[in-house]
């Protein structure tokens, strides 16, 4: 008798592996799709916030619950202007402007060039070393329902003001929908020596709204 219930445990044990097997990958896939997903850095683009191979990981039910925030660094597909796949891409980038923003390059009244977003001039200490804020004057309102995002390596970055100038001042080129946008990018997880939650700078907080 004991071998006999000790048995039965084992051989029902094998028999359930397969269906718990089974919900954890479908746990897994559900959490990827609609939840979670991990991203790695591509490009010099974000440098020195993100690095080349960062990875990170990405809030994607956020963005169903609200729009995107200025300061945010967001995942998003790529138009194929920018991408120039047609099967799309994913890019990441910071929003400096969301729908009826008035950004204006640039505040010259300080001792660095800063953006102007609705009328407050902005430091930002989160741009690649040496670079300015933009690499020409420019005067734009997003359009509703866009943003107007830009990486923090300036130099390196294909963003809406590259767009905005090779779209001959083409504001709908330059941005890209909400609907575009895979989610928000909350944290660096790996390298562990990296590691970082990727907060909002405080230096958004006192922009107005338009």
């Amino acid at each position: 008798m004991i071998d006999e219930q000790t048995e039965k445990p084992r051989s029902s044990f094998w028999k359930e592996l397969p269906i718990l097997l089974g919900v954890a990958i479908l746990v897994a896939v559900l959490v990827r799709a609609f939840v979670l997903q991990t991203f790695f850095i591509p490009s010099p683009s974000m440098e020195n916030t993100l690095k080349i191979d960062d990875r990170v990981l990405v809030n994607k039910l956020v963005y169903d619950f609200r729009s995107p925030h200025r300061g945010e660094v967001i995942v998003f597909k790529a138009p194929t202007e920018w991408s120039g796949n047609p099967q799309g891409e994913d890019f990441i980038k910071r929003v400096i402007g969301v729908g009826g923003d008035h950004v204006v390059c640039c505040d010259r009244t300080g001792p660095q060039e800063r953006l102007i977003i609705n009328g407050k001039a902005i430091d930002e200490p989160f741009i690649f070393p040496g670079n300015k804020p933009a690499d020409q004057d420019f005067d734009i309102t997003v359009p509703k329902g866009r943003l107007w995002v830009m990486g923090d390596h300036r130099e390196a970055s294909g963003d809406s003001l590259e767009h905005w100038q090779q779209s001959g001042e083409d504001i709908t080129e330059a941005t890209i929908p909400e609907d575009q946008v895979v989610g928000r990018a909350f944290t660096i997880f790996w390298p562990v020596g990296r590691a970082t939650w990727l907060s909002v700078p405080e230096q958004f907080d006192g922009v107005p709204n338009p």
